[in-house]
């Protein structure tokens, strides 16, 4: 028995998106589970690859004879992979449709992953990491497009909701899995449940995903016409404000997890295990104002009101942890409620950014938008990371700067350039 089909929508015209497009004749209107699951799970590739490992860093600077700070590259490059892969599979999956470049992409990431098991040496892992990176970045971003491709409006909210409820569990579990498997098998055997990972997501995507984007929509052109598709989206101001504001708002997220070990375990002394509840809790937190954002606000109140209303209160958590962190002293008790208000905020503000920017354009060129707004979120994350821990002690000041600097700009920049009148006339 075939597998759900997830087709388009012709959402090209007002009519079309006022009234519901017809069931595909060989597939549902509405994606199956299992679809669901797929995406979820091609999605969270990318937090897994990153958090896995994490606990077996210790150990992989005593195997291969290596210092813990030229380890930390492997997780610096293969966010650089993460970011430059997006650039790659998303004007493909526009030219190729999307299961090509997505098939393609997993495979190279169970090959990159088997390298990472056997790598001799330490420059070996940092490359198989930056290709790892890269590979799985084709989930990523092509279920972002997958989605644009059969939704838009309040149904792609829900889509991506359905979609989050899986993925974002990835950074909740996977450094509790990661410890786990560390007292049962080397940080080598991480990377092995990678590649099998990776393996299995390669045969259920082949079994169950259906093309998105039929021939007779694809872009057509090579590589000089994906550079020019991308100058126009930035030259969108609308978009090019979303996909800053995405950037920003992804900004004060790395901030936050760059900087929360060492301030939660070093400045207030809590142990690791409080250390994994705690994060725990602000994972789940996103996760829970996803779903909440996607299935009771979205039906409810306009997307704009969404967006300054989460501004807002990430905005609102930034300012209220520099006073805790710099004139008031709550200690741990004070310091933890805003941020657990900062990470809920996030999960109204980013599907709520990416679903607006998709939402602006043509369904033919979904794969390159989101690669867009992809590679902007990691390229900002990158650079943000490491403020929380400049002067190399760990600072709780210095991320809640962060937190408050990336809200603030974040909001500056959408006031700025998506205008309610520019929305319109973008089509938003």
């Amino acid at each position: 028995m075939p597998g759900p089909t997830v087709g388009p929508t012709d959402d090209t015209s007002t009519a079309a998106a006022s009234t519901p497009a017809p069931a595909p004749a060989t597939g549902r209107t509405r994606p199956g589970w299992t679809v669901i699951a797929v995406l979820g799970g091609l999605t969270a590739l990318g937090p897994l690859t990153t958090d896995l490992y994490l606990p077996g860093l210790p150990a992989i600077a005593g195997d291969l004879d290596a210092q813990p700070a030229a380890v930390q590259l492997t997780l610096t490059f293969s966010m650089f992979g993460v970011a430059a892969g997006q650039l790659l599979f998303g004007p493909l999956s526009d030219r190729y449709g999307r299961r090509p470049p997505l098939l393609v992409g997993l495979v190279l990431y169970t090959l990159s992953s088997v390298v990472c098991v056997f790598a001799p040496n330490l420059s070996v892992l940092i490359a198989a990491r930056f290709v790892q990176g890269a590979a799985g970045s084709a989930g990523l971003v092509i279920g972002r497009a997958v989605s644009r491709d059969r939704f838009q409006g309040v149904a792609l909210l829900r889509f991506l909701a359905s979609i989050a409820l899986i993925s974002g569990l990835a950074p909740i579990l996977a450094p509790i899995i990661g410890a786990e498997l560390m007292r049962f098998t080397s940080w080598r055997g991480t990377f092995g449940v990678l590649t099998a990972l990776g393996l299995l997501l390669t045969l259920v995507s082949f079994g169950v995903l259906r093309e998105t984007l039929p021939p007779e929509t694809r872009d057509g052109g090579g590589v000089g016409a994906a550079l020019r598709t991308m100058r126009r989206l930035l030259r969108n101001l609308p978009f090019l404000g979303l996909a800053l504001t995405s950037s920003l708002a992804f900004g004060a997220l790395f901030g936050y997890i760059s900087g929360s070990s060492t301030v939660l375990q070093h400045v207030y002394r809590v142990s690791p295990q409080t250390y994994s509840l705690l994060f725990g809790l602000n994972s789940l937190a996103i996760v829970v104002m996803t779903q909440v954002n996607g299935r009771v606000l979205a039906p409810r109140f306009t997307q704009r009101a969404l967006m300054l209303g989460s501004l807002a209160a990430t905005v609102a958590a930034g300012v209220a942890l520099v006073l805790l962190t710099t004139v008031w002293d709550f200690g741990l008790a004070g310091f933890c409620p805003p941020l657990f208000v900062m990470m809920g905020s996030l999960g109204v503000l980013l599907p709520n950014t990416a679903a607006q920017a998709l939402g602006l354009v043509e369904p033919q060129v979904a794969g390159t938008a989101s690669a867009l707004l992809g590679t902007g979120n990691f390229l900002c994350g990158a650079v943000v990371a490491p403020l929380s821990s400049l002067g190399g002690q760990p600072s709780a000041v210095l991320m809640a700067l962060v937190v408050l600097v990336c809200g603030v700009l974040a909001t500056v920049v959408y006031l700025a350039l998506c205008r309610p009148e520019r929305m319109r006339t973008a089509g938003g």
